[in-house]
């Protein structure tokens, strides 16, 4: 065999080893766990998440460790400086799937979809912070770690220290808002103002959280619309928790109606309504007179319901329920504009009598219209007589 092929048959046995260990590890590391996963009913996408950055970590390690015995024509350091930097990609991927793993099957034993799911919120919450910032920080050290494989990379940083006072003043400034959204994101994962699945009031839309970032909350309003803001808005603003403690909650239904109306018999037809209704809860149903001004009657019909959700529908159901029987049964109580047309009766002798005509120097008589006459017509001038020559 000829000595310049002798590197390449080296080389070639390397791989062919590395391959068939590679195979045998990935073989007996994924048989048990396929089993342990079988059994214990885990999802097989969870399972697959981390069986592809399993596979090309050991497939990296083996190539790196196959480079060893590459004939070295002068780029060889190219070809172990790739190794390493897909050995440490491979690596961080491998640890960001295993702590993902790791919190999907913590979120797993708190289902949502349960009736009273305040405890389960909270831990989807947290983990899916918790994840994020776990992710960002396998993210620097992977990073760092490749930049250290490089040489030279030491002067370098020696030179960055020198200068990370400016730097970090500069940087500071520059990500007040970035860092300041972080530090709330963080903040509403765990002071529990807010977690997924909550139903919220917020700039005056109704929905629910769907997503919390470290930087912004995702809020599904009621049309499926998608109310993007940022982690600070609900740190440094105020807004409604209709689920912070319980999903229980209280409803109002307003009427006006006419005076003539039956308080009485309003509150039996709610009752009768309620009790056929299957999303009342039972815990309260109240039917009061708040307040009467204005020409109507103001009745406040108080109900409760088991979420959000239900207690909108209850209220669209009692209010048509109640329209319709104001319709049949109690049309006395219908709202009506009354409108009083009164009369007012002139007497005769109130009525102004046309004033007599009053005497004057050019008016009031036959005299005096004769004298207006003499004043208003032309005065004749008389001629003057011509001297005689």
């Amino acid at each position: 065999m000829p000595a310049e092929l002798a590197p390449w048959l080296t080389f070639a046995i390397a791989v062919v080893i590395v391959a068939v260990v590679a195979v045998l590890l990935t073989i007996v590391v994924t048989i048990p766990f396929r089993i342990i996963a079988r059994r214990a009913k885990w999802d097989p996408r969870l399972v697959g998440r981390l069986r592809r950055p399993f596979r090309l970590l050991v497939l990296t390690i083996g190539l790196l460790i196959a480079l060893q015995f590459f004939p070295d024509l002068g780029w060889r350091a190219i070809l172990v400086q790739a190794g390493k930097i897909l050995v440490i990609a491979s690596a961080a991927w491998m640890l960001a799937a295993g702590i993902g793993f790791l919190f999907s099957r913590a979120d797993a034993r708190y289902p949502m979809d349960v009736e009273d799911n305040r405890v389960a919120r909270r831990v989807h919450t947290q983990t899916a912070i918790l994840r994020r910032v776990i992710n960002v920080a396998i993210v620097i050290v992977a990073i760092g770690a490749i930049l250290l494989t490089f040489p030279g990379v030491e002067s370098l940083g020696a030179s960055l220290l020198a200068s990370a006072g400016i730097l970090s003043v500069v940087a500071a400034i520059a990500a007040q808002s970035t860092l300041g959204n972080l530090f709330a994101g963080l903040q509403l994962a765990f002071s529990d103002a807010i977690r997924v699945d909550d139903v919220v009031v917020v700039n005056g839309e109704w929905g629910r959280i769907e997503e919390i970032t470290l930087t912004y909350v995702v809020v599904h309003i009621w049309d499926d619309r998608r109310l993007v803001l940022p982690s600070t808005n609900f740190t440094t603003q105020s807004f409604e928790n209709w689920t912070r403690h319980s999903s229980q909650l209280l409803g109002s239904i307003f009427f006006d109606v006419d005076w003539r109306v039956s308080p009485a018999r309003m509150r039996e037809h709610l009752h009768l309504v309620l009790e056929t209704e299957p999303l009342w809860d039972g815990r309260a149903s109240v039917l009061q007179v708040t307040d009467a001004v204005g020409g109507f009657v103001n009745v406040r019909i108080l109900v409760t319901a088991a979420n959000s959700g239900a207690l909108w529908d209850l209220r669209c159901n009692v209010r048509e329920a109640m329209v319709e029987w104001l319709q049949a049964e109690g049309a006395a109580g219908l709202p009506r504009t009354r409108v009083e047309l009164v009369e007012q009766e002139v007497r005769p002798s109130a009525r102004p009598s046309k004033p007599a005509a009053r005497e004057g120097v050019f008016s009031g008589s036959a005299e005096a219209e004769d004298r207006a006459q003499a004043f208003t017509q032309a005065i004749p001038i008389d001629e003057e007589p011509q001297p005689e020559a």
